[in-house]
């Protein structure tokens, strides 16, 4: 089916995407918007770790688009996009229908980037959808189930051990959230927690080398020994076959094994393969074969094109392909996309780094705010979580969100009304999160004040 021809179509529903619909909602776009993403739900994908290891709930983390659009008079579409035709300005659908549009905002992310290893996209488990979590979630309790049941030894030290590929943020954000909740769950079924290995394959000299938490490695190879059990780093080790049992490694020219049934990929990323098909020649492509983009993030042969997030590169600049990030050009997007239907003068898209947080396991992290001061432990857990749902995409979900965060993290692990003070005070004040401030301000006042009554 062809749509009308003025309205935009947003391809793909990540940060930028779905932070673009609504601020194009917000800001009464004259135009139809149109957000078409193959899944049903929206992705958090900072709070993914809360979400596999039980901290947060499905409602918390992947909401469903029909709520985080509903009333905003943005039109979602599930499905998968077949193929962008430039020339005619539209996006096939897999289910055979089409779209039209006068703009069209480019924002499908990257995908899991295996990088021609051999097996790695067969054998290994990748960490970037719910979907992933759910199948991780599952093949770990059906090994640790396995591994209390059977007298061999080397088969249940194979079942007992987990290597995560990639020393990066995401890398070491999982063998935290691992090395802390497997012992418990095995504890929970009888067995020895301290069987349990965690094993950090990294392929450089350093973990968290070349990211944004650059700065946060000291402190991160120190929290990541005070685990539940002790992660095991091994580094100049560069992965070159999974198979369904070992993770062959590459160390100083000699080939090494290690025995598992767990393998989980976290070894970067890849460009998307619709964006790797799209006519836009070399030249006007990055390194990592992204799209540039000006800075007013739109393509350099097809202006009419906006792109942004982890799919585009703007052009003699370089920003982290993070969260933050991401959100804050699908708000430049969106502002000019309504200028240009204005006829409004475009801006150049401004993006602040506003720091950077990073899970250290079961209520622990790590947080440098504004490249100013470094915060870790518990109290960096808080500020970590309370910034992250404060960006949550709609004042509703992020209120519901916040609410129940705020009354598990806080209310229930913090009974002690002076404690909870403390805690409160160093997160509020760090954070500067209004919906934080104000829900834990009623909240604290109310305890206090009952204390006081029954003194």
């Amino acid at each position: 089916m062809n749509s009308p021809v003025y309205q935009t179509v947003i391809v793909g529903g990540g940060f930028t995407g779905l932070f673009t619909a609504l601020h194009l909602a917000h800001e009464h776009y004259p135009r139809s918007v149109i957000l078409i993403d193959r899944n049903e739900r929206f992705c958090f994908k900072p709070l993914l770790y809360e979400y596999f290891d039980g901290e947060m709930d499905t409602v918390q983390v992947v909401p469903r688009y029909s709520e985080l659009l509903k009333g905003s008079g943005v039109i979602f579409v599930q499905d998968a996009v077949q193929s962008i035709d430039f020339h005619q300005r539209e996006v096939k659908l897999v289910s055979g229908n089409s779209y039209n549009y006068s703009n069209l905002v480019l924002a499908l992310g990257s995908v899991t980037g295996y990088h021609h290893v051999d097996g790695a996209n067969v054998n290994a488990f990748p960490f970037w959808t719910q979907a992933d979590a759910i199948a991780l979630d599952k093949h770990l309790r059906d090994c640790l189930q396995k591994a209390i049941q059977t007298q061999d030894i080397e088969q249940r030290r194979k079942l007992l051990t987990v290597v995560v590929v990639g020393g990066g943020a995401s890398g070491v954000e999982m063998a935290a959230t691992l090395a802390d909740f497997l012992p418990h769950w095995y504890a929970a079924l009888g067995g020895n927690s301290g069987e349990i290995r965690v094993i950090l394959l990294n392929h450089g000299e350093k973990i968290l080398d070349g990211d944004i938490n650059d700065p946060l490695r000291p402190v991160a190879e120190k929290e990541l020994q005070k685990r539940s059990v002790a992660i095991e780093i091994i580094t100049e080790a560069e992965a070159t076959a999974v198979h369904p049992n070992a993770v062959e490694y590459k160390s100083h020219d000699e080939i090494k094994i290690l025995a598992t049934h767990t393998t989980i990929w976290t070894a970067g990323t890849s460009i998307h393969p619709l964006i790797q098909e799209l006519p836009i020649p070399q030249e006007h492509r990055d390194h990592h074969n992204r799209p540039l983009v000006t800075p007013t993030m739109q393509l350099l042969d097809f202006p009419e094109v906006f792109a942004g997030g982890d799919c585009a590169a703007i052009q003699d600049s370089s920003l982290p392909p993070t969260a933050q990030v991401a959100y804050q050009q699908g708000a430049n997007i969106a502002n000019n996309l309504k200028a240009l239907a204005l006829g409004e003068d475009l801006k150049p898209a401004k993006v602040n780094i506003r720091g950077t947080l990073l899970k250290l396991g079961l209520h622990d992290a790590v947080a440098n705010l504004f490249n100013i001061f470094e915060v870790a432990g518990e109290s960096a857990h808080l500020i970590r979580q309370g910034t992250y749902l404060t960006l949550l995409p709609t004042p509703i979900h992020d209120f519901k969100a916040t609410t129940e965060w705020l009354d598990e993290e806080i209310f229930h692990h913090h009974l002690d009304p002076q404690d909870v003070g403390k805690k409160v005070v160093q997160a509020v004040e760090l954070v500067g999160a209004g919906v934080v401030g104000v829900l834990v301000a009623r909240k604290l006042l109310k305890m206090l004040g009952d204390e006081d009554k029954n003194k």
